[in-house]
């Protein structure tokens, strides 16, 4: 038998590849921050609400917002909204299952915030520092 080597037959010969996980995250994203900004058009509660990202589990049952922040009122707001914002998937969105959409605030933020505070505390050549 005649050894095989290259590619496999109708492979794709484009770019490195990207998971299928990640492209799930970024579309949903995409969907549910298109959609939070026509519900905001209703309510007020979500309108400075931003989608810093999307993890949705391999298996697709269930996801996790990131948002920028999230305050009792916006979170209310969210759980009036989300089996709207979960139709929006569904339709818009071809996948095997509409997950289960779960709103937390972006750990991330706080952490940059804090960040910045430190930095901002050093002393500087300006103010006498060697």
């Amino acid at each position: 038998m005649p050894e095989r080597r290259g590619r496999r037959v109708g492979a794709a010969s484009s770019g490195p590849r990207y998971p299928r996980t990640l492209r799930v995250n970024q579309v949903v994203q995409e969907v549910v921050a298109e959609e939070l900004e026509r519900l905001a058009d209703d309510d007020p509660r979500l309108g400075l609400v931003t989608v810093t990202g999307v993890t949705v589990d391999p298996d697709l049952r269930h996801a996790t917002v990131w948002l920028g922040s999230l305050s009792e009122d916006t979170a209310l707001a969210l759980a009036e909204g989300r089996v709207a914002l979960q139709a929006a998937i569904g339709r818009q969105v071809r996948m095997k299952r509409t997950p289960l959409l779960t709103f937390a605030a972006d750990p991330a933020i706080a952490t940059g915030s804090r960040i910045e505070d430190i930095l901002r505390s050093l002393p500087t050549d300006e103010d006498g520092g060697s």
